[in-house]
């Protein structure tokens, strides 16, 4: 079993609950991968330096100055930080963007309609990610020698350019990118693969069908379940592409996907993401 976990930029901004969180991942068992936004800091370092931060639907407009900011704060701080705390821990981590070892390579996007807008928006320096961008291989090369990858949002183009990507999108993608990779050594006949968990974790129990009520997680949520919550503004900006790159592993080989606190991913307790099918 590999586990594909993230976590979001309001855990990796609170010393006490980022430490706590990491405690609880080192003592994960099993081959697992990390992969951690940072979009709180990253805000405040734009506003410090006069910068006015732009979100479209839960994903930032990357300008070029705005790409620089995100990788000393993504790429620098955030991903040494947390790896420095996972060495602590006992836990053999190495820090990485999608252009170390080539394990992510990311394609720009492309202006794109955006329906809430009723306009077309130029995201600038964002890649789009998706199970194929991922050198699964290379990953699986560090799992099996007991290497811990940490992951952040940056990623490359492989022609010299660093492109930002939403950090639920490369969490979703690597996820997916396990779940399906075969493993052969010179000496198997048959190759293997190994089922992969995608676990969200981030500052509420899970899915709220009250911002405001942290009682209120949602259990379960189906696909169509999901559409009837974003038609109702239930779901919304940043949750909006978590569930649906959550729905998208799923429907690609991913054999769960859990939304639940940073405080509690030891626990059996959370959002759990399904087909609505009965198997």
């Amino acid at each position: 079993m590999i586990k594909v976990v993230k976590i979001g930029g309001n855990v990796v901004d609170n010393p006490e609950l980022l430490k706590e969180f990491v405690k609880d991942f080192a003592a994960m068992p099993g081959k697992k991968i990390l992969v951690h936004g940072g979009g709180v800091m990253a805000s405040q370092m734009q506003k410090a330096m006069g910068m006015t931060p732009v979100m479209v639907e839960g994903r930032r407009v990357t300008d070029e100055q705005t790409l620089k900011v995100v990788t000393m704060v993504y790429a620098g701080w955030c991903n040494k930080h947390i790896t420095a705390l996972l060495q602590a821990e006992g836990c053999n981590a190495i820090g990485l963007t999608g252009a170390d070892g080539n394990a992510i390579v990311a394609q720009k996007r492309p202006p794109v309609h955006v329906e809430s807008l009723g306009k077309e928006v130029d995201y600038g320096f964002v890649g789009d990610v998706d199970a194929g961008s991922v050198n699964a291989s290379f990953i699986y090369s560090l799992l099996e020698r007991g290497i811990v990858p940490v992951f952040n949002a940056i990623n490359h183009d492989g022609e010299g350019n660093l492109l930002n990507t939403n950090a639920d999108t490369i969490a979703s993608s690597v996820a997916v990118a396990m779940a399906n990779y075969r493993d052969r050594s010179p000496r198997e006949v048959c190759c293997r693969c190994e089922e992969c968990t995608l676990i969200y974790c981030f500052e509420k129990d899970g899915v709220l069908y009250d911002k405001d009520d942290e009682s209120s997680v949602i259990p379960e949520i189906t696909r169509e379940e999901f559409a009837k919550l974003k038609a109702d503004g239930i779901v919304a900006d940043g949750m909006i592409p978590k569930l649906s790159n959550s729905f998208k592993a799923i429907d690609n080989g991913v054999e769960k996907v859990v939304i639940k606190h940073a405080r509690n991913l030891l626990k059996d307790i959370g959002t759990v993401l399904t087909t609505g099918i009965v198997r």
